[in-house]
């Protein structure tokens, strides 16, 4: 498989880089427009934001918990309305996009938000770690017809086999994911990676919430085709994503970093490479 439709993801394409914006704008539009801006400019693929109707996706036992916030102290459900973005951000952020060159898509959290985000054109889905149990939720995300990647944090095998099941493999990528935030090296589970490829035969990629660029690297040396990583301006702003998010400095590095590796994968063939025939001719006394 070379693509996902018309998605370049796929075993013999480069690696496509997602700078996770997520919540990290605080509900900011000027914010997330210096993120689409760094990302762009350290060279990703695509941006990705997160979709909500807060009265469909909000856990009732969460709704009415105080949560303190940079605009005061509110229930958790008033603080996901006042973080939500709507149709007059998301055209800021299509327009945007278009002029970086750079994809843009979200990860709905109910059905109203891919009922939202077909009506916005995205060119592909996310779905998120928590959602992966959610059957009408996968269901709907299937019925549009275009690429999915999904994350399989916080699930068993047996549960990325159901959701598998259900928005099949024409048009999928599955993500190695840890949900922990920051994730410890001990709980990245790497080897997950060539698992799942081989399992799914589908484009296998991992969504890091670790610190640093190492494991994220290693990923792309088994066989990630997909990075994903959190995206921030500064780790230390508000919020439960920054400390696992990469700044605008990192995110260059890393994007820099995998396509030296991509470079450096080469075939599993064996042999004489140009750099090493004259070395041949001066060290082989025979």
């Amino acid at each position: 498989m070379t693509s996902l439709k018309d998605l370049p993801v796929g075993q013999t394409s480069p690696v496509y880089i997602v700078g996770e914006i997520g919540i990290n704008h605080n509900g900011d539009i000027e914010i997330a427009k210096q993120l689409m801006m760094a990302a762009a400019d350290a060279g990703v693929n695509a941006v990705k934001f997160q979709k909500r109707n807060p009265a469909m996706s909000t856990p009732v036992a969460m709704r009415d918990k105080m949560r303190m916030t940079p605009w005061g102290e509110m229930t958790y459900l008033d603080y996901r309305y006042r973080i939500e973005f709507g149709r007059r951000e998301y055209e800021k952020i299509a327009a945007l996009a278009q002029s970086l060159s750079i994809d843009w898509f979200a990860s709905p959290w109910d059905i109203d938000s891919v009922e939202f985000l077909e009506d916005m054109g995205v060119r592909c889905y996310k779905v998120a770690s928590a959602s992966i149990t959610n059957v009408e939720l996968l269901g709907a995300v299937a019925s549009t017809g275009k690429p999915i990647l999904m994350s399989t944090g916080m699930s068993t095998i047996a549960d990325v086999d159901a959701a598998v099941k259900t928005v099949g493999t024409d048009a999928l990528a599955i993500l190695h994911t840890t949900s922990t935030y920051p994730m410890p090296p001990e709980e990245a589970n790497l080897l997950n990676i060539p698992m799942l490829q081989q399992r799914y035969g589908v484009p296998v990629g991992y969504s890091g919430h670790e610190t640093g660029l190492q494991i994220s690297l290693a990923a792309v040396a088994l066989g990630a085709k997909v990075i994903e990583r959190h995206i921030t301006l500064d780790r230390a702003m508000w919020g439960s994503d920054q400390a696992a998010s990469l700044e605008p400095q990192g995110l260059r590095k890393l994007v820099r970093d995998i396509r030296i590796i991509e470079r450096a994968m080469g075939t599993s063939e064996k042999q004489v490479r140009p750099g090493e025939v004259s070395k041949m001719a001066s060290l082989r006394a025979r």
